[in-house]
């Protein structure tokens, strides 16, 4: 499989929804068991909320903060983010080029509490 993020883009805005009146700005790119990917391009601001699952964010294009539980850091491509189930997230401040893959994963609530394998 292979996803490319011009392809995605093309794509963007998605359909209207009550959470995005504007049109969604995020596009599947492929799934695997409990794995999916997407390519998400915020406009203007982000209006996430906690996810189900466990999640990497790796940032493609742009620059800007992501706060993670409270926390903040600066963003550009070339980072990596985690973001564990349950957790409140967002982009803040990011420039109107700012694209990031997203990566769920794992069972819903997140894989705390499990033990890693050796």
């Amino acid at each position: 499989m292979k996803a490319t993020a011009s392809e995605l883009l093309s794509k963007l805005p998605g359909p209207p929804s009550q959470s995005w009146p504007e049109g969604g700005r995020f596009a599947h790119a492929f799934a695997h068991g409990s794995m999916s990917a997407v390519l998400y391009a915020p406009v203007g601001r982000d209006p996430q909320a906690p996810h189900l699952q466990d999640e990497l964010y790796f940032v493609h294009s742009g620059k800007g903060e992501i706060t993670i539980g409270g926390e903040r850091w600066d963003c550009a491509a070339g980072d990596a983010f985690l973001v564990r189930a349950g957790v409140e997230h967002r982009f803040e401040n990011f420039s109107e080029d700012f694209v990031t893959w997203v990566v769920f994963w794992g069972p819903l609530g997140g894989e705390d509490g499990q033990k890693p394998k050796d």
